[in-house]
């Protein structure tokens, strides 16, 4: 398997971030499911921080600039 991507990891941070701007809003709400009211609550916020932490963390690792800051040429030399 391969590892994860730049892509990937600022799809994970766009989605945590996205978490936090909607526990911000309301932390618990109702849903009406036909058959009667259904009570959920979003996810901790010390959790979903946590998680941006880790994420935001993985894309500055993954990100080129953040690797050393300098890019790698191999030549090749035909014979």
């Amino acid at each position: 398997m391969a590892g994860i991507t730049l892509a990937q990891a600022e799809a994970q941070l766009a989605t945590w971030i996205a978490a936090a701007t909607a526990v911000a809003s309301s932390q618990q709400y109702d849903i009406d499911t036909g058959n009667g009211r259904r009570s959920l609550r979003r996810a901790d916020a010390a959790e979903i921080r946590q998680m941006i932490e880790f994420w935001d963390a993985r894309v500055k690792q993954l990100t080129p600039a953040a690797a050393g800051g300098r890019r790698r040429v191999r030549y090749v030399v035909p014979e």
